[in-house]
């Protein structure tokens, strides 16, 4: 009787193992014919920008866990199930127009703090049931991203924009020599690996086994910046695809790309960028002020035009969206306060107007079964506030984080959490949930 017991037993522990796994297999956000697939059904969402929250993780003088736990909370009662969020800067600290602290100081050495402020993130946003996706480069100079690598690589000086007379065009030419710089890049794997081989400290769960973690990205808006590099662009995307898959078969990868616009105006890089196995779904972002469809001075006026361009930009790239059956995110969109006042509490109709239009096109894609399956606007900054002593009303450490980067105007794009812009989430979140159910 004693060894039926036991064989019983053993069988139960089997069985209870292989449905554990099973069930945790399923928490996977997954993509199945063209569209997500979350716990067993489809999954579409309205999401924010929070770049800043594994920072606010930390124990350190820079976190700030009270206030990480309040704005996620906040989040999550209006609906918000998705973020998109930095993985970490690099350093060194102090440099002009750059997120400090860093999270890798130099290669391969790391803040402690802010490694356990992503765990603790992480390990929040599990319990909400919330999902990330990760970031782990940037083309820009705000969190120190490909320029930052070159500098390691070839000790040559960052050209920063706007600083000791340098220009755009000198910042983006050094950037992009990221892609044909075989040090770099492989500085760039050796991060890739130790993150993801990371195991959280405070879940004890590996990074490649989270399943809060909805999928890697490459790098934020990941450019060319040339005619002449497109092809090593090309190529780093598919070999920094498929070495993320190589060490993680359980999520999902991305490029971060802006498309059409982030591939110097060809929307067949776009396609290029995307059709690798190994890359999973399509991104695009829109930034109707900076990219000229939105006049400062006649934010009225000009509105009607930044929305048509924008229903322009996101039909483009959904005929390829179609063509490659993947889902294509609108994961970055911002717009300024009205009167271009970064204040908070000053009006926001006309980015409510906006935030509107684009909300709607993914209700729009869901009674269609279309393939624009999310957006992620930029960017939540919660309960902070700008410092108003600040000259330009940027950046300085010490001051509360934004979803601003330290580079633009606090408060410029930002969605405050007693904005209406709020409630506007909240309404569509719950009929995308109404959707599901019909």
């Amino acid at each position: 009787m004693k060894k039926v017991l036991i064989v019983l037993s053993i069988v139960f522990l089997a069985f209870a193992t292989l449905k554990s796994q099973s069930q945790t297999k399923d928490q996977f956000v997954k993509v199945v014919n063209g569209q997500f697939i979350r716990n067993g059904n489809p999954y579409f969402y309205i999401g924010a920008n929070y770049w800043y929250g594994g920072i606010l993780g930390s124990k350190g003088k820079e976190g700030n866990r009270k206030r990480l736990t309040e704005e996620l909370d906040l989040m999550k009662a209006n609906g918000i199930t998705n973020l998109r969020v930095l993985a970490g800067a690099e350093g060194p600290d102090g440099e002009p127009r750059r997120v400090s602290p860093a999270l890798q100081l130099s290669p391969g050495v790391y803040n402690k703090e802010l490694l356990e402020g992503l765990d603790f993130l992480l390990a929040e946003m599990a319990k909400r049931k919330m999902v990330v996706i990760l970031f782990l480069n940037n083309a820009w100079e705000w969190s120190g991203g490909f320029s930052q690598y070159v500098n390691w690589s070839t000790k040559k000086p960052i050209p920063y924009p706007e600083t000791a007379g340098h220009t755009w065009g000198e910042f983006m030419t050094f950037s992009g020599t990221f892609h044909q710089c075989e040090d770099c890049k492989e500085l760039f794997r050796k991060h890739i690996k130790y993150m993801l081989e990371r195991t959280n400290q405070i879940t004890g769960i590996s990074y490649s086994k989270d399943p809060t973690i909805m999928s890697w990205e490459l790098a934020n808006e990941p450019r060319a910046f040339s005619n002449a590099n497109k092809v090593p662009f090309l190529n780093w995307v598919n070999e920094t695809a498929a070495y993320i898959k190589s060490l993680d078969s359980n999520h999902l990868v991305t490029v971060g790309s802006e498309g059409k616009a982030g591939c110097e105006g060809d929307i067949d890089l776009f396609e290029k960028i995307h059709s690798s196995k190994d890359i999973d779904y399509m991104t695009v972002h829109i930034w109707p002020f900076n990219w000229g469809w939105l006049n400062p001075k006649d934010m009225q006026g000009t509105m009607s035009k930044a929305i048509e361009n924008t229903g322009k930009y996101i039909d483009e790239h959904l005929v390829v969206a179609h063509k490659l059956n993947k889902p294509l995110v609108f994961e970055e969109f911002g717009l300024p306060r009205d009167g271009f006042v970064f204040t908070p509490g000053s009006p926001v109709t006309l980015r409510d107007q906006y935030y509107d239009y684009v909300f709607s096109r993914v209700l729009e894609s869901i009674s269609k079964k279309d393939m624009m399956v999310g957006v992620n606007f930029w960017a939540y900054s919660g309960t902070g506030k700008p410092n108003p002593a600040r000259e330009k009303n940027m950046w300085q450490t010490g001051d509360d984080y934004l979803g601003d980067p330290p580079q633009e105007a606090q408060g410029l794009n930002s969605v405050f959490s007693n904005d209406p812009t709020m409630k506007i989430v909240k309404k569509y979140n719950e009929q995308i949930i109404k959707a599901f159910n019909k």
